[in-house]
């Protein structure tokens, strides 16, 4: 008698584990499109014997818990990569922003081998060759109004383009700026979102170690998002808890989550980022905001320093070609406008004031002098600000940029395959498989039914014992 009710027991708990196999299963394909889940699988065990006058009596397989499938080698690889992915991408929105800022297009082409007049097409290139035709029709026809007007105008588009591009390149810097603040923001948000996470992980974990399954897939999850603008380490802490860190200058952790306490919030500075208790300066590789922070100081700069020495180089040639004799008020351009962003013609030059030679009516010296500037060679070695004719200079100013855009482009390209790579890598450890799924419902179901046959049957003997027998 009592085996009998040892192995209805043994039954009930063969079904309750079964049914929980099944709940288990339905979770993990109800999340088969959830990127951040990774798949579960039920722990089964032996509730253990028992030994009766009958002899050993076994009190069934049980459910004792669900197993997270995760690689954290894995999840650590593509942590890395998403890191890496968003550093070449935001370089890359921010380059292409900076190559409008200069009004024209640049192709792969004339980024690799422009060594024409200009780099691409319109733009500042456009204007500079312009320009320089402009006097040189002036010398051919030096006492016409139209000639003087056509360089009037054509002086006033150069100096427009100038003034423009260097605008809307600061503006990309700004821009820079802007959003560094507002990956700065997510950054400490996402921070807050792990220490909390930390938390409740460390209270279900205490005496239950890898229980908090659906916490650990939110935080990982969050880690990611995180990556996406910092490099990190992480570390194993107490109760399934997580330390977070970055590295300052010397590869010293930094400590910015420790359990379930944000130790002092990441802060842009203007020219970098501190973070954790001090707070310390830390040193970033990888993340949007390494990008951001290299595509403003490095491409952006670059050109822009650029641009001012080739607005310098102007300046200073073409007045001194035009002004000769160095006299107050004689310039071409204002003598003080040397930058891309202050360059100017000088307040009051029209058709009545403006020169074409030194002599009498119809000379066209001056003219002819500023015109040759075109093909004139300069070298920093030499005391210039540029290198090259002015066409050249700023078509190799182009260059560098289109050439720094074309390198990104392929970063990116190659950068996004490695990732989808380990992507793929970690989803086939931690990824609901369909057919996999499929496969256990009904082998779980199956192992149900087969546990519910032999309920009924050991009920039926039960009945059988405890009602008929004694009749």
């Amino acid at each position: 008698m009592s085996g009998l009710f040892s192995s209805l027991n043994a039954s009930v708990n063969a079904l309750n584990a079964q049914s929980y196999a099944l709940q288990v299963s339905g979770k993990n394909l109800a999340n088969v499109n959830n990127p951040s889940y990774s798949r579960e699988t039920v722990i089964f065990g032996d509730r253990g014997t028992v030994v009766t006058p009958q002899g050993a009596q076994s009190l069934g397989i049980e459910a004792l818990g669900v197993e997270q499938i995760r690689n954290a080698l894995l999840d650590q690889q593509l942590t890395r990569e998403i890191s890496l992915s968003s550093s070449y991408t935001a370089s890359q929105q921010f380059l292409q922003n900076a190559q409008a800022g200069l009004g024209q297009n640049i192709s792969n082409t004339d980024a690799a081998s422009s060594t024409g007049s200009n780099a691409g097409t319109g733009g500042l290139g456009a204007a500079l060759d312009d320009f320089f035709n402009a006097f040189q029709g002036l010398a051919a026809s030096p006492t016409d109004n139209g000639a003087q007007q056509t360089l009037l105008q054509k002086a006033a588009i150069l100096t427009d383009s100038f003034n423009q591009a260097d605008t809307r390149l600061a503006q990309v810097q700004t821009d820079i700026n802007t959003q560094i603040q507002g990956d700065v923001s997510n950054v400490n948000q996402l921070l807050t979102t792990i220490a909390n996470l930390n938390n409740q992980i460390g209270r279900v974990e205490i005496g239950a170690p890898n229980s908090a399954v659906d916490l650990r897939d939110q935080r990982q999850a969050a880690l990611e998002q995180l990556a996406a603008y910092v490099p990190f380490d992480t570390s194993a802490g107490a109760n399934g808890m997580v330390q977070v860190s970055m590295k300052d200058a010397t590869g010293a952790a930094v400590t910015l989550v420790n359990g379930a306490t944000v130790t002092g919030p990441v802060t842009f500075t203007g020219t970098g980022l501190t973070a954790g208790a001090g707070p310390t300066a830390v040193a970033i590789s990888s993340g949007s905001i390494y990008g951001e922070l290299s595509t403003r100081d490095g491409a952006v700069q670059t050109l822009r320093d650029n641009l001012d020495g080739l607005a310098s180089q102007l300046v200073t040639s073409v007045n001194a070609a035009y002004n000769p004799s160095a006299t107050a008020g004689g310039d071409f351009f204002q003598a003080a406008g040397t930058t891309a962003g202050t360059i100017a013609v000088t307040p009051g030059l029209n058709a009545a004031t403006l020169v074409a030679g030194t002599g009498a009516a119809g000379d066209n010296t001056i003219a002819l002098a500023v015109a040759a500037l075109a093909n004139q060679s300069f070298a920093t070695t030499g005391g210039a600000t540029i290198n090259g004719t002015f066409s050249q200079s700023y078509s190799n100013a182009v260059s560098d940029l289109g050439q720094a855009l074309s390198t990104t482009n392929e970063l990116v390209t190659n950068q996004n395959s490695v990732q989808t790579l380990v992507q793929n890598q970690r989803d086939s450890v931690s990824g609901v498989s369909l057919d996999e799924e499929m496969a256990n419902i009904v082998k779980y179901q199956r192992a149900y039914q087969a546990s519910s046959q032999v309920f009924s049957v050991i009920n039926g003997l039960l009945d059988t014992v405890i009602n008929h027998l004694g009749i």
